[in-house]
Parts: C-alpha cells; structure tokens; sequence
C-alpha cells in the first residue's frame, strides 16, 4: 500500500533505531521524508538508502536541545516540500544510574532532548499544521512512563513529561485539525538499548544471544524485545488516514510486558 503518497513528513532522530525504520516505512508508502539527527555522517547515508530504494527524502543536521536549529528544521522542511502533513517527534536519550548520583548537566541533557525537544518541535510544526487546516503529531513517549526499574528515574521523568504534553497539546488544536497522540514501545533493540545495556563493543551475535536470555527473563507477555521495524509498522498506522478520530491518546505496544 502507498498510505502516504505526496505527504510530507517530518521526522526528529530518524539516525537509528525506532526513527531510521519508520523513515523508511513513510517513504516506502510514498511520503516525502524530512528528518533530522546530531550525526551528520549518519544522517547522509540514512537519505541515500532512501533514496535509492526509491523514496524521496532528505537530511537536514539539528539538534533538538538547540531552539535555533529545530525551527531551521523545520523551516528548510517546509520550503522543500511545501508543507507538513505528519511530524513524527521521535529524538530520545536515556542516561541510567542512581537518581542522586545525576549532575545537573545530564538531568539537563535527557530533559532537554527528551522533553524540551518535542516542545521545540510542536512549536514550530504546528503554525504550518493551522495554515494548511490540520496534520498529525505523534511523539514518542516510552513503556518506562508506567512501567519502570532502577537507574531510569530521569528518563522516566522525561517519557511521563510527554504524555501530559501530549495530552494537553491535543485539545489545543482538536478542533483545529491536528491530531496529537503519543506512542508508548517496549524495549526495543536498537542501539540506543543496545548501548545503555553497555554492549556496544560486544559483537552482534553474542549481543543477540545475550539480548534475548535476558528478555526471557525480564519482559512478559511475549518475552522479547521489539525489532525496530515492529514499531514503524505501529507508527504508520497511528498515522494513517483512517484514525481521523483519535487524538490526545498514548497507544502501547509493549508486547505485553506492562499486563503481567
């Protein structure tokens, strides 16, 4: 299916993980990509796979603790592709330790990139949404916000954060057209989990092996990480057409892990 032919969509940290793959999906559904990143090497490489498996896309380098580059972002966005359709406002860190041991700097690091970075997207997302009467906003939010554990107590914090945003945000402009809802995933094996788990240098196979024993042991329902493409697939959905009524919701895909 081609959901998305000749709209445009926005995308914060699409370098990676769960925002890689859904620039991927949008763009194989026939939307035109606009997606940001700190690492520019990255970045580039992330638009001519794009590109080359067909789909139009392209890269603009920002930092979305960086009020300035958001909106030259978003703005650049704009003046490419004409407009706004689906802002997906994905960009996320974690830093885990004991709450007390955090210095300021990194409490402001996670919160300024979690949180303050979707604020600084809505922002300037939204005044192009209203003019061309509506578009929709998904933020990625995190299972954490209700089902946490040790070490994560600021990134939690962040995640939590969202969803009032998210909630508060979506009346604001429900009767303006914009539909603003969050996604809540589950562990999820990209290389932010992969490298908070401190397995960064550790080869793939064993990462796999090591990655998936501890599922077992540590998430419920079905037991395993969520692969990054599961979650563009549940992302594509959320924005597709046909969920014209759903607005300020926060929609878990968690495999189960928050029922047991």
């Amino acid at each position: 299916m081609r959901r998305f032919d000749g709209k445009v969509v926005l995308i914060t940290g699409a370098t990676s993980g769960i925002g890689h793959a859904t620039a991927k999906a949008f763009a194989r559904e026939g939307a035109k990509v606009a997606f940001c990143g700190r690492r520019e090497t990255l970045g580039a490489g992330v638009a001519r796979e794009l590109r080359a498996a067909g789909g139009e896309a392209i890269f603009i380098r920002a930092d979305v603790r960086e009020e300035d580059q958001v909106a030259a972002f978003v703005e650049r966005a704009v003046d490419v592709y004409g407009g706004i359709d689906i802002a997906f406002n994905n960009a996320g860190i974690t830093i885990q330790k004991p709450t007390h041991e955090f210095s300021l700097a990194e409490w402001d690091d996670v919160i300024n990139t979690n949180l303050r970075g979707v604020f600084f997207a809505m922002k300037y997302e939204i005044p192009h949404m209203l003019a061309q009467g509506g578009g929709t906003i998904l933020v990625t939010s995190s299972a954490n916000q209700h089902l946490t554990s040790a070490n994560r107590s600021i990134y939690a914090a962040s995640k939590s954060g969202l969803i009032g945003l998210v909630r508060s945000a979506a009346l604001d402009y429900a009767e303006s057209g914009i539909r603003i809802n969050a996604i809540v995933p589950g562990t999820t094996d990209t290389a932010l989990v992969r490298r908070a788990g401190g397995m960064e240098a550790v080869p793939d196979a064993a990462w796999q092996i090591g990655a998936a024993r501890w599922a077992k042991s540590n998430l419920h329902g079905m037991k395993r990480m969520a692969n990054a493409d599961e979650m563009a697939a549940f992302i594509v959905a959320m924005a597709s057409p046909e969920l014209t009524y759903m607005t300020g919701s926060s929609l878990i895909a968690d495999g189960g892990s928050g029922a047991g």
